[in-house]
């Protein structure tokens, strides 16, 4: 598999961004997020088109103890999956030394925002 294309999302406030890079597997779409200091996988959502019309998504999730990024990788998932009609499967890890409370919240809004851009992209 060859990476299609990056995609960067960031808040200028603090300095944080996540980046993906897609993937074409045949029809499907492959999505890696990274952020932090040390990529990983966290969270792996595999999101598959389901019921009549782009509007059902049905979605498995494997998280790897005591990781928390299904809350990064799904909504990404669902979004493309929604916007593409494809089997979609993100992997997320980000790991940030200390990260606050504020900053889980940065992270969850930049992933609301890249699964935003990343669906507009596949419409």
């Amino acid at each position: 598999m060859q990476v299609n294309f990056e995609h960067c999302t960031s808040d200028p406030e603090t300095g944080r961004s996540i980046r993906s890079q897609v993937t074409h597997a045949g029809e499907d779409i492959v999505i890696v997020v990274t952020g932090g200091s040390r990529p990983h996988v966290g969270s792996v959502v595999l999101a598959q088109p389901c019921g009549s019309g782009r509007s059902g998504v049905s979605c498995s999730v494997m998280t790897i103890p005591p990781h928390k990024e299904e809350a990064v990788a799904r909504p990404i998932a669902e979004a493309v999956c929604r916007a593409s009609g494809r089997v979609t499967v993100v992997t997320a890890g980000i790991h940030e030394d200390r990260l606050d409370a504020v900053g889980v919240r940065v992270y969850l809004e930049l992933a609301r925002r890249m699964a935003t851009e990343l669906a507009e992209r596949f419409r």
